[in-house]
């Protein structure tokens, strides 16, 4: 039978990204009963206006404030109903043709979530899966960068071998714009945790996924293209991403093993603001700031670049 996928999309001052999102959704799409659940968390231009424009049979949620990308996929799913499977998208995904069918396809009893091979704006492969947060890989990360330490299994959070993209493969988790999630993975471990407002929100979801015995599935297949917004750019963001891995890893582990992770991430932002970059500046700020650490839920997205 056609699978029924609701493609659901969280929007924020997207007005720019609607139309050409749309347009590949057809082709993306094709081989699926497929519809496009909009979630908008309160955008200031003209989002919507564009959504009723492109994508006129759209359902559109309208969250009622900045509530961040969890909360966002929340509600976008939730208006969705019964499916068989949820597309998460990013507003900057744009599908190649059959991206969604040869997803679903790759979805089944132990395998709850399906993610493409994603490329960027210049057609090159994005190293978009992870491996587990652990000390030793914070370490790495620190000592020799990302990239270099994700050639080894052990040491790498980034799985950066190219040639591990060419085949389809299980990962610990990958990278939240574009994600396949089945109904059966959905009603054993969802929702998101809205306790990230952005950042980690997917990694969580993920390693939920696969404490619950279902896996994160790559499928080479199955193509996208990620303009990617560039959080790395951001003081502001960058310190929000670096302060919910933190976050994450002392949600899985508690606060004393914690304490090690945070001092790794510490070290890294560290090593790389002396070297003078900014956002690693901002981060380090956050970090070492316990009214950051402990802030209450609705406080913690809000880091400043002053």
């Amino acid at each position: 039978m056609t699978p029924r996928i609701a493609i659901c999309v969280v929007t924020y001052n997207s007005a720019e990204l609607i139309e050409e999102l749309v347009a590949s959704l057809a082709d993306g799409a094709a081989g699926t009963d497929w519809t496009l659940v909009v979630a908008d968390n309160a955008s200031n231009d003209a989002t919507l206006a564009e959504v009723r424009r492109h994508a006129p049979r759209a359902t559109i949620v309208e969250t009622g404030g900045n509530m961040g990308y969890a909360a966002g996929v929340n509600a976008a799913i939730r208006a969705a109903g019964a499916q068989d499977g949820y597309l998460i998208l990013n507003a900057d995904v744009r599908l190649t043709r059959g991206c969604a069918a040869a997803l679903f396809a790759a979805l089944g009893p132990q395998v709850g979530i399906a993610v493409p091979r994603l490329h960027d704006a210049r057609g090159e492969l994005i190293l978009s899966m992870r491996r587990e947060p652990t000390i030793v890989r914070a370490w790495a990360d620190t000592v020799v960068g990302a990239e270099r330490a994700g050639r080894w299994r052990a040491l790498g959070e980034v799985v950066s071998d190219p040639d591990n993209y060419m085949k389809g493969r299980t990962t610990d988790w990958a990278e939240g714009s574009t994600q396949l999630i089945s109904a059966a993975c959905w009603q054993r471990v969802g929702p998101w945790d809205e306790a990230f407002f952005l950042y980690s929100e997917e990694t969580d979801f993920n390693l939920r996924a696969g404490d619950a015995g279902l896996r994160t599935w790559y499928e080479p297949s199955a193509r996208a293209q990620h303009l990617e917004g560039g959080s790395a750019g951001s003081p502001r963001q960058w310190a929000l991403l670096v302060a919910n891995r933190v976050r994450l890893y002392r949600k899985r582990h508690g606060p004393a093993k914690a304490v090690f992770f945070w001092a790794a991430t510490v070290a890294r932002e560290a090593s790389r603001a002396i070297l003078g970059r900014q956002t690693s500046r901002v981060a380090l700020r956050n970090l070492v700031s316990r009214h950051r650490m402990h802030a209450p839920r609705s406080e913690r997205w809000l880091v400043t670049a002053d």
